[in-house]
This record gives C-alpha cells, structure tokens and sequence, in this order.
C-alpha cells in the first residue's frame, strides 16, 4: 500500500509541474533573404557617409569666414603694436646720435700722453726763444752722476762738447737736501730748458751713481719737452780691482 501511494503523488506532482519547454527548432533563411541582408548594410554606408560629409561641409564653411574675420584684427592688432615701437625707435634715434655726438667730443678732448715721452698728441709744440749765439744742436746726450751727496746733470752734443750744466749746489740746496729727488727734478729741468735754448730735441741718457736722484732726473728731462730716444746705465764696476773704502757708519 505504501508503494502505491508514493506513486500516486509522484504522479500528481508530475502533473502540477508546468511542461518544460520544447526548443523549437528556427526556420533556416532562405538564400535570397541572406543575400538582401548582406546588401543592406553595404547600401546604408555610402548614405552615412554622405550624410556626414554634407555634416561637415558647412561647419568648414562656418570656419572659413571667422578665419577670414580673425585675419584683418591679427594684422590690425599687430599694426597698432608695431607704431608705437616705430615711433619710440625713432624718438630714441636723435638720443642715441646725440649721445655719440657727446662721446666723439669727450674722446676728442681729452688727451693721449705717450707714456715714454710723457708728451701730449696732437699738443701744440711749445715755442722756444732761442738766445743770441745759439749752437744749434738737435740732438745731444744727457749726462746724469747722481751721487749720495750731490746730483749733476750736463748736456753736451754727440761729441761731448758741453752745451749745459746744472746741479744741486747752483740750484741753492745746500747740505743734506743736495741728495734729495727733489733737487735733482729741478736741476734736470735748469739744464733741459738751458740746452733747448740751443736747439736741443732729442737726447739720449747716460745714467752713473747709485744716489736718489737717477729716477726723478729721467723724469723731468721728459716732462720738460725733449724726446727721450734711450737710456743707458753707465755706472762703473769693479771687477776685483782698487781696494774699496772703508765702510761708513750710518
């Protein structure tokens, strides 16, 4: 009895489960349905693509005009930027010609020493009286004894024949000023103005002594107005000979 009642419900619960669904098998397409399908999409792409490009045709016309508008304000702008720095160039112009022109004057006046010479440039030679009975000397030599007591300075020609002569004790120094570079500027000066009296223009220094006075006697020869054409040491050395003297006491 068991067994047939658990039949029986399987039975009903069979029958209260809803059918299950059969696939039913689709209908395959026939071959002229295929071949319509493949050309429809080939028909609609041209139609898309055309329908873009006419899309398109009239926003790059919309372009074209604003380009066209924009063009004229670019070469307007650029035209008002460009006047005022046209005008400011040509304001500057007058300035800068002015400024050279200020230059080229300072340049001009101010004057070029020869640092050997110590002469000026293009200076206006100075004008030299020459005395009753001058030798007419051009070129000569400068000689120069400075000594530790006393400072010399003669001026002869080429040959050695004197044309003038100074020192520290005809200048009017007396003792221990003798041997200063004072008293030798102006004793080179006495005797430079002394000899271009005679015509003297260029000269050449010979140098003896180991006294204060060598340096500032060279010195003012040049700044009294003579071209200096060389300078020679002429100090006298010894080489073992005489005995010396004695060493001073200072």
């Amino acid at each position: 009895m068991s067994e047939e009642n658990e039949e029986i419900k399987k039975e009903a619960v069979d029958a209260k489960a809803p059918a299950e669904k059969t696939p039913v098998p689709e209908a395959e397409p026939s071959k002229e349905e295929a071949k319509a399908e493949a050309e429809e999409p080939k028909a609609e792409e041209p139609k898309a693509k055309k329908s873009k490009a006419k899309a398109e045709e009239p926003k790059a016309e919309a372009e074209e005009p604003k380009a066209e508008a924009e063009e004229p304000k670019a070469k307007k702008s650029k035209a008002k930027t460009e006047e005022p720095k046209a005008e400011e160039a040509e304001a500057k112009e007058p300035k800068a010609k002015a400024e050279e022109a200020e230059a080229g004057e300072a340049k001009a006046e101010e004057p070029k020493v020869n640092p050997l010479t110590g002469e000026v440039e293009g200076a206006p030679a100075p004008k030299i009286r020459k005395i009753k009975g001058s030798k007419n000397v051009s070129t000569g030599i400068v000689h120069i004894r400075a000594t530790f007591n006393n400072t010399q300075v003669t001026i002869t020609d080429m040959k050695g024949n004197s044309i003038s002569w100074s020192s520290s004790g005809k200048g009017g120094f007396k003792g221990s000023r003798k041997s200063t570079a004072f008293a030798a500027t102006s004793v080179a000066m006495d005797a430079a103005k002394t000899a271009m009296t005679h015509g003297m223009q260029e000269v050449e220094i010979r140098v003896q002594g180991p006294g204060a006075g060598r340096e500032s006697a060279i010195r003012a020869i040049q700044s009294a107005g003579l071209r200096v054409n060389s300078i020679k040491d002429v100090t006298p050395i010894p080489h073992n000979g005489c005995r010396a003297r004695k060493r001073r006491r200072v």
